[in-house]
């Protein structure tokens, strides 16, 4: 079965252009939606996605069409060679059906596995480059006092947990990690 997805990102934008080219290319089911690519819960690729099964064909008309970002991107199509399902971008000439598509997606996936490598060794020289000046990174730690009266507010029960983080500045993330903190230090 071959099995399309077209997507735009705004709801003013045409998916006219990728139908034509979808259809001319030929398809048994298509999905389309108006999302945007850096959105991760996409209903309508879910539902392509789920709907694949081995030997089948996977369409889209351009990879950006898919995902934003190389590493979902990347998890995509491995799910696809994963699950034997061939995979086709119309406007970049990819077919992991012919020998030239295969080459090139592994070429493609050693440049993500690259990429991520580049990211993550940046990514722990910043962090000894900031522990040699002296800063740890993470969230700031909450004002000991502002939580303190935090927790005497939700304790009294005489505020909404919305008003004791208007009247101390605390989140409510951090009230009830504190709560739960102190909840487990007391057992």
């Amino acid at each position: 079965m071959k099995i399309a997805y077209a997507r735009v990102s705004t709801a003013d934008q045409s998916l006219d252009l990728q139908l034509d080219a979808l259809k001319a290319f030929g398809f048994d089911k298509i999905y389309t939606e108006k999302a945007s690519g850096g959105k991760d819960d996409r209903a309508e690729l879910a539902k392509a996605l789920d709907n694949l099964r081995e030997g089948d064909t996977f369409i889209v008309y351009k990879l950006d069409r898919l995902a934003r970002s190389t590493q979902k991107l990347f998890d995509i199509l491995f799910q696809l060679k994963k699950n034997e399902v061939e995979f086709v971008s119309l406007s970049d000439k990819i077919d992991t059906s012919t020998a030239a598509g295969k080459a090139l997606f592994g070429m493609m996936a050693v440049f993500a596995e690259f990429e991520r490598d580049i990211i993550r060794e940046r990514t722990v020289a910043g962090l000894e480059a900031a522990r040699a000046r002296g800063r740890n990174g993470g969230r700031p730690r909450t004002d000991a006092k502002k939580l303190d009266k935090a927790i005497k507010l939700y304790e009294g029960k005489t505020h909404s947990v919305s008003e004791i983080e208007e009247l101390t500045g605390v989140t409510k993330g951090s009230l009830y990690r504190e709560l739960n903190r102190r909840k487990r230090d007391a057992t």
